[in-house]
């Protein structure tokens, strides 16, 4: 069963409901493989370390929404080396979503979490669980108060607990960080672009073609971290899932253009029982959709010189993600929240109606906005 916790405006409220009925051998399988054998589960452990794992990820929500760092510091076992970088990791997180929310002129109010235990397994002074988890922000402009927006990001977690004074504690934690790529935004001109962002109106796409919604409902569908029970955590099993050989995000956005676009295959862009580099490289698909004339360019440059422009971006677009003169990521558009600003969609992490620059808004990145000429 999946677990939903839920904490609204500074409350913590946890409730425990089941969710999906489904058979374990397939359940919360990104990679199209059983997870495990059926065999190989100690369901004992799992039922003991489920309220664990929930306690944790309350006592994280709950810091996040209060900006406390006292509620984090019990969560760790900061009595080692890898329990305080995994505590430091969080902290700066926190701190990070806080800066953004500054320049972004907004105010987290409420995060809602779903997660399902996957395994856990006893050592001699460890316990090793294997978690995912799904994070709904709610968030409002401060001058569009009670006008609810929502995000929501997918992570995989595994993670060392050991026996701490308080109880159980975290002695090391390995995750992909959706946040991990810009951890810093001292460099922005927060003020600037706080004015500018919060004087915008929202969008209306209703004019969109065909192609365009069903590209969308296709990213909603299997992103990974849905809005829709029936498809958390999962992704489309016709597809091999490349996030542990590099990144699975142009093979996503691929899957989003053909599957839900109707875009035809190539001998460039193609996808058989693997895919072509223009499929599964994000510096491919980007060179491919600008060479083909599938895709023409709208801007390209640091945050601050496409702000404005990304104002253009309409629902099954594309934005790439440049590190040292080299596109390392794509997402991809699937609408725009209460104040116009454009929400994507992508793989690697997963990621659900987000901001099109959160977790990445750092000085070294530059941005690719793309029109998709549908």
């Amino acid at each position: 069963m999946f677990i939903v916790i839920r904490m609204k405006r500074l409350l913590v409220i946890a409730s425990m409901a089941i969710v999906i009925l489904f058979i374990f051998i397939t359940a919360i399988n990104n990679d199209n493989e059983p997870v495990w054998n059926i065999a190989e589960v100690d369901t004992e452990l799992i039922d003991y370390f489920t309220p664990v794992i929930e306690e944790i990820i309350l006592t994280r929500n709950r810091a996040m929404m209060e900006n406390n760092l006292e509620l984090l510091k019990p969560v760790y076992n900061t009595n080692t080396r890898n329990g305080v970088w995994a505590y430091e990791h969080e902290k700066k997180k926190m701190q990070y979503l806080y800066k953004w929310a500054d320049k972004q002129g907004i105010k987290f109010t409420g995060i809602d979490s779903v997660f399902k235990v996957r395994w856990a397994k006893e050592q001699k002074n460890k316990t090793t669980v294997n978690f995912c988890v799904i994070t709904d922000y709610s968030y409002e402009y401060l001058n569009l108060p009670d006008t609810p927006n929502h995000m929501r990001i997918a992570t995989y977690h595994v993670i060392d607990l050991s026996v701490g004074i308080e109880g159980w504690e975290i002695s090391r934690e390995w995750y992909t960080d959706p946040f991990a790529d810009s951890l810093s935004l001292d460099n922005l001109k927060a003020a600037d672009n706080r004015e500018y962002i919060m004087s915008q109106s929202g969008r209306d796409f209703s004019s969109i073609n065909s192609r365009r919604i069903e590209a969308v409902e296709y990213a909603d569908r299997y992103c990974g971290a849905s809005d829709n029970e029936e498809y958390f955590f999962l992704y489309n099993k016709k597809y091999k899932n490349y996030n542990g050989l590099g990144g699975d995000c142009a093979n996503f956005a691929s899957q989003v253009l053909h599957e839900g676009g109707k875009f035809k295959k190539t001998g460039t862009w193609n996808y058989e029982k693997d895919g072509s580099r223009a499929w599964l490289n994000a510096q491919g698909f980007k060179d491919y959709l600008l060479y083909s004339g599938r895709g023409s360019l709208i801007a390209r440059g640091t945050y601050d010189q496409v702000l404005k422009l990304s104002y253009k971006l309409l629902p099954g677009d594309i934005v790439g993600y440049e590190k040292k003169g080299k596109v390392v990521h794509v997402s991809v558009v699937t609408g725009a929240d209460s104040r116009g600003y454009t929400l994507i969609n992508c793989h690697n992490t997963d990621r659900f109606r987000v901001p099109w620059d959160l977790g990445w808004s750092d000085k070294g990145i530059k941005f690719w906005l793309i029109r998709v000429n549908y």
